[in-house]
């Protein structure tokens, strides 16, 4: 009997793609990307922007989940058309101190959107339960590791436990939209562009917490972390074969249909913070509310119903709780696809805890108590910064025909591409400029 050839070896002409896998099975991972988008970093500067601005900045959620939506699709392609996620490839492509610089930049965001959602879920708690703030960094740490125990039993059972919590959040806003009655016509126009955002310095700043809460770096990579696992046939260092297109072009739409979805309804949740933000504070004069705990108080009253602030730390809690759960998960693919290094997700789960409790129990003793709006927002323009970093390389392994073959980005997707990326460092370049002149 002649010896059977591992298919690897053989020419990527004869290679076999592996039977197509049903669509329904490529749902899920959009739903878990999706939850870095309505973290309580988010609640912040849409609560900030919507007391202050009222719907002006509802352009600026729009154009940021819109380049959120094309940066997502572009790692979920490369992830599967790869087999790869974007550390994993920049280790294998760029020299060591490059990685080391793009390994320390994504941990830094990684640890300044932790901070943001564990003390978002503080102040939940806070809110709830009536504990302090240092009490609910403590037992927000706590239930991430918690929930993580949930993985074990598979990760669509994850899933269905994060989508559960973000029906939850859901719920609880429309029934706020519905108590709040907003302006829809001046909703609608709250969604053109004004001058205002580049020369208000206050907006300029809401801006980029806004594109830093929408936009995440860390959510690049546990993307295409996620979805690599159906890469048919992907081959390290190699192209797709030609064996391989039908399941590849099943799976890629799969997975488009399950990140647009996702980020659309993560759109809708962020667009009716900002919303409800404008219809209840900056409508009745209160632009400064910018708080979490004071919108919290002021809701009851200002809407005449004793659910509201009931239904706000509830739906603040869930997204906090699904947050920490993600950022757990991307700092994982984070580690191990830059240093190789792997260890089991309560480990991983331990340490990040570990890492943010320090600098989250630092920040509520400098902020204080009733501090946690500036620190969520300052949190989010962090992440707004790092942003390129993650961006730059994604753009560019995207575009590359040795990496993704006849598969890889071009012509207008890939204009539009470098134009978000150009406009993210614009507005950096900007909210650097109004930081040294001020």
């Amino acid at each position: 009997m002649p010896p059977t050839r591992d298919p690897l070896t053989l020419p990527a002409s004869l290679r076999l793609a592996p039977p197509p896998v049903p669509r329904l099975a490529y749902l899920g991972a959009g739903t878990l990307v999706a939850v870095g988008y309505m973290d309580p970093g988010n609640w912040a500067t849409a609560i900030s922007g919507g007391a202050k601005y009222g719907y002006n900045l509802l352009a600026v959620i729009a154009a940021s989940s819109l380049v959120a939506m094309l940066l997502q699709w572009i790692a979920a392609r490369v992830g599967v058309v790869t087999g790869r996620d974007l550390a994993q490839l920049s280790r294998e492509r760029f020299s060591r101190p490059i990685v080391l610089t793009l390994w320390v930049g994504s941990e830094i965001a990684i640890i300044a959107c932790d901070v943001a959602e564990v003390v978002g879920c503080a102040v939940a708690l806070q809110l709830l339960l009536h504990v302090n703030l240092w009490a609910g960094v403590l037992i927000s740490a706590a239930a991430t590791v918690a929930m993580l125990a949930v993985h074990r039993e598979g990760r669509r059972t994850l899933e269905a436990l994060v989508g559960t919590l973000i029906l939850l959040v859901a719920l609880c806003f429309v029934a706020q939209l519905a108590m709040a009655q907003p302006d829809w016509a001046a909703v609608a126009g709250g969604f053109a562009p004004t001058p205002e955002l580049v020369r208000d310095a206050g907006m300029l700043w809401l801006a980029a917490g806004i594109v830093g809460a929408t936009v995440m770096p860390h959510n690049l990579y546990l993307h295409a972390s996620l979805v690599r696992k159906y890469s048919p046939g992907a081959v390290h260092g190699q192209p797709p074969s030609p064996a391989a297109a039908p399941a590849l072009v099943q799976a890629l739409r799969g997975v488009s249909m399950d990140t647009f979805g996702s980020l659309t309804f993560a759109f809708l949740i962020n667009a009716a913070l900002l919303i409800v933000a404008a219809a209840v504070f900056h409508a009745g004069g209160m632009t400064d509310v910018s708080d979490l705990a004071d919108a919290h108080r002021l809701l009851d009253p200002l809407l005449h119903s004793q659910w509201a602030s009931l239904l706000f730390a509830a739906a603040l809690l869930a997204c906090g709780l699904n947050s920490t759960l993600t950022g757990t998960l991307a700092g994982q693919a984070v580690m191990e696809g830059f240093l190789n290094l792997r260890m089991s997700r309560v480990r991983r789960a331990l340490l990040t805890r570990g890492l943010v409790i320090a600098p989250a129990l630092v920040a509520v003793g400098i902020f204080g108590q009733h501090g946690s709006a500036e620190l969520l927002v300052a949190s989010q323009v962090v992440l707004s910064v790092s942003l390129p970093l993650a961006v730059l390389p994604l753009i560019g392994f995207a575009s590359r025909a040795d990496l993704m073959g006849a598969w890889r980005l071009r012509g207008l997707p890939l204009a539009l591409a470098w134009l978000s990326a150009g406009a993210i460092l614009f507005l950096n370049g900007a909210l650097l400029w109004q930081s040294i002149a001020a």
